[in-house]
Parts: C-alpha cells; structure tokens; sequence
C-alpha cells in the first residue's frame, strides 16, 4: 500500500501568526526604545512619540521625521522624504498581494498597512515553504509586531525624560546600526556580479549627497540625491 505524505503547513491561526513572530520582536523593542528616547531629545512629548508609533508605524521614517524636525526642515520636505523612504512597502505589499485575493479589500488594506521589513521577511519565508498564506495568521503576525512596536516607542519616550543626552549613550545610532546590518546581509545574497554594481551605486549616492549639501538645505540634499541614485540604479539593473 502506497502513503502519500501530506505537507505540513503552518496553521492558519492568529496565535500561529503570534508565536511566529516572536523572534523578531527583540529588534521592534531595542529600535522602538531608541526611537522613543531620540525623540524625546528631538523636542516631541511622549505622546506625539506614541501618536507618530501608531500613525507612521515606520522606524526609518519615525527617525527621519525627528531629524528634519529638529533641523526646522518645511512641512512638506518632511512629507515628501517619508513618502519616498516608506515607497518600498507598496513593492513588498504587491508581493505578497497574489495569497490574499480571497480576502476582501477591507481586509487586504490591512494586510498592507501593517506590513513592516520584519513580517514581509517572515511572510515571504513562509510562502517560499508552503506556497500560501492565511489571513488569520497574518493579522496575528502584524498586530503582535505593531503592538510591540507602539509599547517600546512609548515606554523609550518615558525613559527619555530621564535621558536627554541620547548620543551618550549611542542610542542615536541605533537605526544607522540596524540599517548597515541590513546592507551587510543584503549585500550577502546578491550574487557576486551584481555586488560590484550596487557598491557603485552607494559610491554615487555618498558623493551625489555630499555635493548637493554645497548647493542646498541637507533634507533637500538627501531626498535628490536618493531620488536621483535609484533612477540610475533601475536604469542600470541587469
């Protein structure tokens, strides 16, 4: 008598999607804890640092907004810059889109929303193993990350009234961290021929920005030199 050997999939439960998405919680809480105490410094009170956790829900964009804050940046630069940086979330939603269109678009909005680096990677990982993916699970994995992520926003904006000195402590550094371990291991899966290639274009980058702060206010610098290296990068893509 022949088996047929079934494919355990993961169950399609919101705790499912909880437990999957504890090992990813230490990095919400050490980033949302220094967000919330570089935000203090920046000169926002612990409730916009809650209020900006649970309406950006992004730490790039929380970290970038305190810095063009401080700087005295016009509110539509601070608008713009945050909208170009987040840009990547609209190419991760659209990859994981093709699981969820038994699922309204109330339900799909959602699903989009709370999407962060963190719960695509766990998602894609997921859908690369088992070929699909639940909505019970995927809220249970995005509304255990945006909690967590709101609690240490605000619990780093308490303890950043007893800490006005964040650079004493290398707290300000710790989104620049996060996003060179994040290149490190980016530039680890790409294949060696491309490497060369966007080595480049982050040579472009460093010396488009530095020459345009000759001509203009920083948070302009920053957002034409960016927009100005991810043309030529999709140009250039082999």
């Amino acid at each position: 008598m022949e088996h047929t050997e079934q494919k355990a999939y993961t169950p399609d439960t919101f705790l499912q999607g909880v437990k999957d998405c504890i090992p990813t919680l230490l990095g919400y809480i050490s980033i949302g804890v220094a967000f919330g105490v570089v935000g203090i410094a920046s000169g926002i009170s612990v409730f916009e640092v809650f209020l900006l956790s649970v309406l950006v829900y992004a730490g790039s964009a929380q970290f970038i907004f305190c810095g063009l804050y401080l700087a005295g940046a016009p509110l539509s630069a601070v608008i713009v810059t945050i909208f170009i940086v987040n840009l990547r979330h609209l190419l991760m939603s659209l990859t994981i889109a093709p699981y969820f269109t038994k699922y309204s678009m109330l339900r799909n909005i959602g699903f989009g929303t709370l999407l962060t680096d963190e719960t695509f990677g766990v998602s894609v990982v997921t859908a690369g193993k088992e070929g699909r993916l639940g909505g019970k699970w995927m809220d249970g994995l995005n509304v255990t990350a945006y909690t967590t992520w709101i609690v240490a926003c605000t619990v780093g904006g308490i303890i950043g009234q007893w800490l006005p000195d964040p650079e004493k402590w290398g707290l300000d550094y710790a989104l620049v961290a996060m996003f060179v371990a994040l290149l490190v291991l980016t530039l680890q899966s790409i294949p060696k021929e491309k490497i060369m290639h966007y080595l480049k274009l982050i040579a472009v980058m460093v010396v488009s920005m530095y020459g345009m702060l000759y001509f203009m206010p920083g948070h302009l610098a920053v957002l034409l030199s960016t927009i100005v290296v991810a043309t030529i990068g999709v140009v250039t893509e082999k």
